[in-house]
């Protein structure tokens, strides 16, 4: 088991920034990819961006240029940069992990965070 929790999210204005965490405890063997998802209020699930332990990364089409994803190892820890936040972007943060490569979908990541809400405001 991997124990995951998010924290860094908040109410910010559009077009201010904010850096989620995701930090990880127990078998972190099992996050070789960790990804972001999101959750709107009365929507899905969605994909934002993933990482594996050698640092490739995947990210949705919706979020690219805007969000940055890294990972420490030494810190069993990963960082999502949100930039130029919009008010579209308002959802729960969720990180996820599994243990081998990059996915893109929820069922295929077994550990999950709590989530982390964004607010952003116009």
């Amino acid at each position: 088991q991997v124990q995951l929790v998010e924290s860094g999210g908040g109410l910010v204005q559009a077009g201010g920034s904010l850096r989620l965490s995701c930090a990880a405890s127990g078998r972190t063997d099992s996050m070789y990819a960790v990804g972001w998802f999101r959750q709107a209020p009365g929507k899905e699930h969605e994909f934002v961006a993933a990482i594996d332990w050698n640092s490739r990364m995947n990210y949705a089409d919706s979020v690219k240029g805007q969000f940055t994803i890294s990972r420490d190892n030494a810190k069993n820890t990963v960082f999502l940069q949100m930039n130029t936040l919009k008010r579209e972007d308002t959802a729960v943060y969720y990180c996820a992990a599994r243990g081998g490569p990059i996915k893109t979908m929820t069922d295929e990541y077994p550990y999950w965070g709590q989530g982390t809400q964004v607010t952003v405001s116009s």
